[in-house]
């Protein structure tokens, strides 16, 4: 040991003598109870390993910054978007879905991408995926859909006959699952990818004014995809491509960049448009809704710790600030409890006060008090101040940022009564604009993933394709027949609904 290198300790401090062998009553004795550091290294090797996320559990991310680029403040007080020029730093997550944590990164699946921006007022998590929609429009089917994705409790084997089935039997879906099918099913990597808040989100002015908005990340590198047979020719290699190209890239200083835009539908609009403005479901067309710039993100710091900033890394939609409020949306206001309720549970009572989680540009005063792992203190500078109210001047409630109350009326009701044909409208569009070479490679992929169902679950999910339309169908259908395996090179235009 030399005067500087730092002296191993326990965790408590004190000086360790040996880390290489275990204490023993004499040279050929039995192993001593009273080595403690050898019970301490076992018992803390055990208990390591925390839950991993039900869902989003195979992720890759990176600290950077996010630049107000255009002025919205006519849209939105939210302070993070205040002044052209700012600057705040995030913490972005991206991940596969359905795969555990050891899963190949580039399998077909939908990835989750996530920024927690550290503003003024607060920490802002803006949760979605690389598709502007979902699976399902209502959070009461969300665990029923996961279960799909998971393992049969039998075979403990990822079931397509479960997925199809479910998928079947909610004709909703066949507008995510023609995008999950389609070249843009297996990105080929993180940077590559447009990303979406995908949820109708409320935004206000200072003067109380509300707009529905939906939020875009849109790509400045190239949209790229592998085909199927990319995407097992490469997992053959290595099943971390993700991970090594995110980290490979901002530690080489070419760092990702994505252009934030919003679609703003004024509240009353909501009530006009001829289709549910708050189903997860289905996109705003941009012919009536156009993409207006507000910012840009760079990814250009890897964390120093992957575990502490990434694993621990706890997004939720129900982190918001004033000017950004939440919708009617189904999906999003089941997402807003179960979000923060999964971190509890995966990291803790505190986990909001890790350092990957904690705000770092707003002081946090509240009255959560003890629970496990309770290592911070928050009394204010008085310890009489632990409820509220009290005569202490502990922290009490600014109903200035009280969000506007909602206009929306009973007779959004008709939503629950809407024509279900409204399933197929958005889905026919976007297999209509879709190239020949790229349908071909769509009705490929569903052959593939279609192969070990049923006869009857494939025969329900192909009568679900002919009403988005018979072309869609008879391309499935043939290609479940022949088994066809077609190997042509990869898409990357930037295709997006935009229908009437």
């Amino acid at each position: 040991m030399t005067d500087k290198t730092p002296r191993l300790t326990t965790t408590g401090g004190a000086p360790v003598p040996s880390n290489n062998t275990t204490q023993t009553a004499g040279e050929r004795g039995p192993a001593l109870l009273q080595d403690y550091q050898l019970i301490e290294k076992l018992a803390h090797q055990n208990r390591e390993r925390i839950p991993e996320r039900v869902v989003h559990a195979k992720g890759w991310g990176a600290f950077g910054t996010f630049t107000v680029t255009n002025d919205i403040t006519h849209l939105s007080r939210a302070k993070v978007f205040d002044t052209v020029g700012k600057k705040t730093e995030i913490l972005s997550r991206f991940s596969t879905v359905a795969g555990e944590l050891g899963a190949a990164d580039a399998e077909r699946d939908v990835r989750g991408f996530s920024v927690k921006f550290y503003t003024e007022e607060g920490n802002w998590d803006l949760v979605g995926n690389n598709t502007p929609i979902f699976f399902v429009r209502d959070g009461y089917k969300f665990p029923d859909f996961i279960r799909t994705q998971k393992r049969h409790p039998k075979t403990n084997l990822r079931s397509p006959e479960a997925m199809f089935d479910f998928w079947s039997a909610h004709p909703e879906s066949v507008h995510q699952v023609t995008i999950l099918m389609s070249d843009r099913g297996i990105p080929v990597n993180p940077m590559h990818m447009h990303g979406y808040g995908s949820h109708t989100f409320s935004v206000w002015n200072k003067d109380g004014v509300r707009h529905w908005v939906k939020f875009h990340w849109r790509s400045q590198q190239p949209i790229k995809n592998y085909t199927n047979a990319e995407a097992e020719n490469l997992i053959g290699k290595t099943r971390e491509s993700y991970q090594e190209d995110l980290y490979n890239a901002i530690d080489e200083g070419n760092f990702p960049k994505w252009k934030l835009c919003i679609q703003a539908m004024p509240e009353e609009d909501a009530l006009k448009v001829p289709y549910n403005p708050f189903d997860l479901t289905k996109v705003w067309p941009h012919a009536d809704y156009p993409l207006i710039e507000v910012g840009e993100m760079e990814l250009n710091r890897n964390p120093e710790n992957y575990f502490v900033f990434v694993e621990n890394a706890a997004y939720s939609p129900s982190n918001i600030v004033p000017g950004i409020g939440f919708s009617p949306d189904k999906m999003l206001q089941a997402r807003v409890f179960a979000y923060a309720d999964a971190h509890r549970y995966r990291l803790g009572t505190h986990y909001e006060a890790l350092p990957a989680n904690a705000a770092k540009n707003a002081p946090v005063n509240h009255y959560h008090k003890d629970g496990s792992m309770r290592f911070f203190t928050n009394d204010f500078g008085n310890p009489d101040a632990y409820y509220e109210p009290n005569q202490w001047n502990g922290p009490t409630a600014d109903p200035e940022v009280k969000e506007p109350p909602l206009k929306i009326s009973g007779d959004a009701d008709r939503y629950v009564q809407e024509d279900k044909d409204a399933d197929y409208v958005q889905p026919r569009a976007l297999f209509n604009l879709l190239p020949q070479d790229e349908k071909e490679r769509l009705f490929s992929n569903f052959g593939a993933a279609m192969g070990p169902c049923s006869d009857g679950v494939k025969e329900r999910w192909l009568a679900v394709l002919k009403r988005v339309h018979p072309d869609y169908e008879a391309g499935v259908r043939k290609a479940l027949q022949t088994d066809s395996d077609v190997n042509a090179i990869s898409v990357t235009d930037d295709t997006e609904v935009t229908a009437k």
